[in-house]
């Protein structure tokens, strides 16, 4: 793995920061409103943010994981506008990803290029009231009907749903079947039997816009089922692969900021005739937030640099599991470094501590990331019932080890 970066990452990284310092204006007032803004958005789309993931064939320069995670951090270490990079994330990761590695070549010129440069908005649905950590016990119906399908069921949680203009929803052609049933079709918004509502009220990443889709008969060409029939559990499998690998790049440079603030703060602040910074309390507990960052980098860029080569690993969840978790404990700590003013309403230490919380549940929970690694690692695997051992003259006997 080479993090050694070329000018042109070093200089894409930059500009992104840059043009994050440009976003998330505002962000406090419409936090109150749960409202992305569109302007910001668009600036990413225009600045290529979008389209990063994509070949030159459909708008896009083809980066790799490795320099998307990179750029990403840029962005993140600029905008403070948590709730917009994880809708950004979405929107890459689990709609155009997926197109790009499973659309058909008529799937991939209608919707790559309009998802890239922004004209289509993405969103992934798979979640319902009971198939939440266990995704692929959903029961959202697909019935062949000639060359078309009807869809049926309901699904929750969709991050970005009220903006989407392109659903990928995953449904079972069996529920006899378990997840080998699971099919994905791409939904476009308009769409018969298609409705869409506002999700709940959340407690942090206010900004990424979330709901809930009802499919009623919704009927569907077959052209546009994504994939293979009963191939849904292969595209989940994955999507949540770069998924969980890259979605929380942006949150690596939301923590350095954050570090950097609190670096300021405890070299200003003064206390019983002392800048708080010179107490080891304050000082380690900021060393503490550094190495939770570095660690949590070098597993994303890990995670995508496993991506890139092809080799199925338990880096992605490590990846997801160390940042989500390093996020909400930096967060704390730098509520602690601020005292009184960072349990604010409003600051970026409070903003950012609700944001983080919900990165340890979208993606799979921290729970689950640690349950797929164990079955990943062989640990959760039935024992196999050794074969009786025998003599050296035929006959059985002595233990079977």
């Amino acid at each position: 793995m080479n993090l050694d970066w070329t000018e042109e990452q070093r200089a894409l990284h930059e500009r992104l920061r840059d043009l994050g310092e440009k976003l998330g204006e505002e962000v406090a007032a419409r936090e109150r409103s749960q409202s992305l803004e569109p302007g910001d958005w668009q600036r990413c789309a225009e600045a290529g943010v979008l389209a990063l993931p994509l070949p030159q064939e459909y708008g896009g320069p083809g980066l790799s994981p490795l320099a998307c995670a990179y750029a990403l951090e840029g962005l993140g270490h600029g905008c403070r506008d948590n709730g917009l990079l994880i809708a950004l994330g979405a929107h890459m990761w689990a709609v155009e990803l997926p197109v790009r590695e499973f659309g058909t070549p008529e799937q991939k010129r209608r919707y790559l290029p309009a998802l890239g440069d922004g004209r289509l908005v993405g969103a992934h649905a798979i979640t319902e009231a009971e198939a939440g950590s266990d995704a692929l016990a959903l029961t959202a119906r697909a019935r062949r009907d000639g060359d078309t399908y009807l869809l049926s069921g309901t699904k929750r949680f969709v991050t970005n749903a009220p903006i989407a203009d392109l659903f990928i929803v995953h449904a079972t052609v069996d529920p006899g079947l378990g997840f080998t049933g699971v099919t994905a079709f791409l939904v476009e918004r308009g769409q018969e039997g298609l409705t869409v509502e506002p999700g709940p009220e959340k407690t942090g990443l206010r900004t990424a816009p979330w709901g809930e889709i009802t499919l009623q008969d919704c009927r569907v060409p077959a052209s546009r089922r994504l994939g293979a029939e009963k191939q849904g559990s292969r595209i989940l499998a994955r999507t949540m692969a770069w998924e969980r690998s890259l979605i929380l790049a942006p949150m690596l440079g939301t923590m350095r900021r954050q570090i950097e603030d609190c670096v300021a703060h405890a070299r200003s602040r003064v206390q019983f005739g002392r800048t708080i910074g010179r107490n080891d309390a304050v000082s380690h507990r900021i060393v503490d937030m550094r190495v939770r960052l570095e660690e949590a980098r070098l597993l994303t860029y890990r995670a995508a640099w496993d991506l890139e080569q092809g080799i199925p690993s338990v880096f992605p969840e490590a990846a997801q599991l160390r940042t989500s978790e390093a996020a909400v404990q930096t967060f704390l700590d730098a509520m602690q470094v601020y005292g009184g003013l960072g349990y604010t309403t409003g600051t970026d230490a409070e903003r950012n501590l609700r944001d983080a919380l919900g990165t340890r549940i979208s993606s799979g929970t921290s729970d689950m990331q640690r349950r797929v690694m164990a079955e990943k690692m062989g640990i959760t695997a039935r024992a196999r019932r050794a074969a009786p051992a025998r003599s050296a003259g035929g006959e059985g006997g002595g233990d079977a080890r």
